[in-house]
């Protein structure tokens, strides 16, 4: 089982995780949505595409920009479309 952790608080936890470049993503579903918000952030992939960013929120701290998606990747990172993965400081543990 993978767990996405940030301040000592479980943010995502799955056994269906896609590991690509190093980056554990998570099924949206798996996300506990009180633990994120979408960011204003996007950036472009050459090869995934288009990718959106959320804050990951603990109590009364944010971890800005801190996960993101390929909501509509390109066909070569179609296994990662819709899943959410993690980083600037959020642990992913196995």
């Amino acid at each position: 089982m993978a767990r996405a952790i940030w301040n000592g608080v479980v943010i995502a936890e799955s056994d269906d995780v896609e590991l690509i470049e190093g980056n554990e993503y998570f099924p949206a579903a798996a996300v506990k949505a009180e633990h994120i918000r979408p960011s204003a952030h996007h950036t472009v992939c050459s090869w995934k595409g288009d990718c959106s960013y959320f804050d990951v929120v603990v109590g009364a701290d944010t971890n800005r920009d801190a996960a993101w998606v390929y909501q509509d990747a390109k066909p070569a990172a179609a296994s990662i479309r819709g899943r959410i993965a993690f980083w600037r400081g959020v642990q992913v543990e196995r």
